[in-house]
C-alpha cells in the first residue's frame, strides 16, 4: 500500500536510552534586542547555532560542513510579544517577525529519538546511514506551524557531518512500506552540538 505523503519535519518519539520519557525541552533565543531573526521557523525544524546568540533554522545542504551548521536541536515552538499587537504570544512556528524577545523551545537532548518522512522508499539496507534533510513543497505551513523538511534518500552516506543517523523504520502503519517513497524513519541527531560526531555505516 502506498504510504501517505504528508511531511511534518521530525516529530519527538522518545529517548534512545529507553529512559523516563519526559519529553524534555529547552530554552533558546530566537532573537534578542541586538539580533533580528527574520527566518521562519517550523514546528519539526532543526536548527543551528547562530551569532548574536541565537538559533535559525538549518536549511538544505547546510548538513554540517561548518560550526555554524552544527545542530541545537529540533524546534518544537516559541513564545514572543507581538510586535504589532503587544500581546504574549505562544506558536507552533516562528513567523520571523520583528519581535526582539523571541524564545524558542527545543528537543535538545543528543539521544532524543525523532520520526521523519523520507522523500523516497526507504529500504532496510539504508538503515544505520547518515542522512540530510530536504524541503518538501516550501519550508513549512503557517496553519498548522507544522515543518515540510524530509530526510533525503538520496544523500545516504558514511560523512559523520550530515544531520541525521537513521536506525529504524517507523511502526506508522500508513508509512511504514519500504517499498513506497515516503516512509517514516526513526532517526536520531548525528552532528549534536551535545553530542558525539559517529561515521555511518551506508
Amino acid at each position: 500500500m502506498a504510504n501517505n505523503d504528508a511531511p511534518f519535519g521530525l516529530r519527538y518519539v522518545r529517548n534512545v536510552q529507553g529512559k523516563y520519557n519526559n519529553a524534555g525541552q529547552s530554552r533558546y533565543r530566537l532573537t534578542t534586542s541586538d539580533t533580528t531573526n527574520t527566518t521562519k521557523v517550523y514546528q519539526g525544524d532543526i536548527v543551528t547555532q547562530n551569532t548574536g546568540g541565537i538559533v535559525t533554522r538549518i536549511a538544505r545542504a547546510d548538513g554540517g560542513s561548518a560550526t555554524s551548521d552544527i545542530i541545537v536541536g529540533v524546534f518544537n515552538g516559541c513564545f514572543y510579544t507581538d510586535p504589532t499587537t503587544s500581546k504574549p504570544t505562544w506558536s507552533n512556528y516562528w513567523p520571523g517577525n520583528a519581535a526582539t524577545d523571541a524564545i524558542a523551545f527545543i528537543y535538545d537532548d543528543p539521544f532524543d529519538v525523532f520520526e521523519v518522512q523520507a522523500d523516497a522508499a526507504f529500504p532496510v539496507a539504508d538503515l544505520f546511514g547518515n542522512f540530510d534533510i530536504v524541503d518538501n513543497t516550501g519550508t513549512g505551513s503557517t496553519d498548522s506551524g507544522w515543518s515540510y523538511v524530509e530526510l533525503d534518500v538520496s544523500t545516504g552516506a558514511t560523512t559523520a557531518t550530515l544531520p541525521m543517523k537513521a536506525f529504524d523504520i517507523s511502526g506508522d502503519p500508513e508509512n511504514s512500506d519500504m517499498s513506497s517513497a515516503n516512509t517514516n524513519v526513526l532517526v536520531t541527531i548525528q552532528n549534536h552540538l551535545l553530542g558525539q560526531k559517529q561515521v555511518g555505516l551506508a
